[in-house]
């Protein structure tokens, strides 16, 4: 049985200065949720369904066209040069879909709160007959956006630039988000006839409107949220597409059950998880790359990322663990413990103050306050390995390459060079030397002596 739906592209313009996001990161690579804007936009165009993705970019963006060509390949970059409006912009990836038959979609790579349930409904209209399908959403200010026009059938005849409507016309609710859906033949086709007569001798986007219009094509929009389609052009309004993300994580978070006291405090990233049973104490960070399981409980001002926190573990407060973190079952990291590429064991603990880099502990160890795994030699980076159910006494340096092995002793203060065996005890300590009565003297002394005017 074959399947009625035809293949799906997207064209994701990406092209745009970005003046004013008054950064030297190109815009598009700003982060929502921990994730770039343009690797958000592919991830929307391809949970819709998308099977081929182009995305242009401009001249002036090598980084753009890199970060392209790192996750989809170099046939995925179509370049505007030079940048001629947003029609221009999407004829330039023609040639990138010359050989495609089926719908394409056209988005925007500065839309970070845009998902693929958002863009589906385009292509339920185009299933249905629809000639052009746009995306339409009702903003709260519509001061500044391009009016849906539709007649009494409801089909889009038209979209009429904000600057350009009569009265009657900005008090239409409807506005254009600037995506939309077209067969690639007809899109392209039509793109092809749109002219730059106007005062900034540019290609619009929205001319291919009235050209389907006027080729009796169906012209219809759909409708989602503002805050799916919302652009996110300056600080400002990266820091409220940000504030939306953080709100809709932890909506999700609680209504999976993860208890969370104060809720508004933690810091998600895109792809962080969570389980049901889990807590969250306040001002927990959580950066890209987070798994935490059942009955785990971070606690208030941790900051993890590319971590792993087993069931029923203890992590902060004031913990950080970075990348390789792995916190097994009912281990305890304390407060103020940095954990980097360490493979924790189940029950182990590192309750205060301590520097655990490259390496395991094992099951049931015990690492004491103060403990250093010197890991680094300006050069290179060595293993730590302590064996399961070892005690690290306080303030020991284990300088690797260097295995504690089970259930051994480090004594308090030591810096083990070597290997120590199971269940043996090493120190590494200077003779204590007492002087008698040195301390009185020394009182007398700085007693005695004239005093500074």
């Amino acid at each position: 049985m074959t399947s009625s739906v035809r293949p799906r592209a997207a064209v994701i313009l990406a092209a745009g200065q970005g003046t004013r996001m008054k950064s030297p990161t190109p815009k598009v690579m700003h982060r929502v949720g921990g994730r770039t804007m343009l690797d958000r936009a592919i991830d929307a165009v391809q949970a819709a369904g998308c099977e081929r993705v182009v995305v242009v970019v401009g001249t002036h963006s090598p980084e753009v066209r890199a970060a392209v060509v790192a996750r989809l390949g170099e046939g995925a970059v179509a370049v505007q040069d030079p940048p001629l409006g947003t029609g221009h912009a999407v004829l330039a990836a023609a040639e990138a879909l010359a050989d495609f038959d089926g719908e394409v979609l056209v988005t925007n790579a500065d839309c970070p709160l845009l998902e693929g349930k958002d863009l589906e409904p385009l292509f339920a209209l185009r299933a249905q007959g629809v000639g052009l399908a746009l995306l339409g959403f009702e903003p709260a200010d519509a001061a500044l956006y391009g009016r849906l026009i539709r007649g009494a059938d409801g089909h889009v005849i038209r979209i009429v630039e904000a600057r350009d409507a009569n009265e009657e016309e900005r008090h239409v609710r409807a506005c254009y988000s600037g995506m939309m859906a077209a067969d690639r033949a007809q899109l392209f086709g039509w793109l092809a006839r749109v002219g730059n007569d106007n005062v900034k001798g540019e290609y619009y986007l929205t001319e291919v409107v009235a050209i389907a219009v006027a080729d009796e094509a169906q012209v219809r929009a759909v409708f989602a949220p503002e805050s799916a389609v919302m652009g996110a052009d300056s600080q400002a309004q990266l820091s409220a597409a940000e504030a939306i993300f953080q709100q809709r994580r932890r909506h999700h978070f609680l209504s999976e059950g993860v208890a969370m006291p104060a809720p508004e405090t933690v810091h998600f990233s895109w792809d962080t998880q969570i389980a049901p049973g889990a807590t969250v104490e306040p001002f927990v960070v959580f950066a890209p790359g987070v798994r935490v399981a059942a009955g785990a409980v971070i606690r208030a001002f941790s900051h993890l990322e590319g971590a792993e926190v087993g069931e029923g573990a203890l992590v902060g407060p004031y913990a950080r663990l970075r990348p390789g973190a792995q916190i097994g079952a009912r281990a305890h990291i304390g407060n103020f413990v940095e954990v980097k590429k360490v493979v924790v064991g189940e029950g182990a603990k590192a309750n205060h103050l301590a520097y655990l880099g490259d390496g395991t502990v094992g099951a049931g160890a015990n690492i004491g306050a103060g403990t250093i795994f010197c890991n680094y030699d300006g050069f290179d980076k060595f293993e730590t390995h302590v064996g399961e159910g070892a005690f690290i006494g306080s303030n020991s340096a284990l300088v690797a390459p260097v295995r504690i092995g089970a259930g051994a002793y480090t004594g308090s203060g030591s810096v083990i060079t070597r290997d120590v065996a199971p269940d043996a005890l090493a120190l590494e300590r200077g003779a204590q030397t007492e002087k008698p009565g040195w301390a009185a003297r020394f009182r007398a002394a700085k007693a005695a002596r004239p005093k500074k005017p």
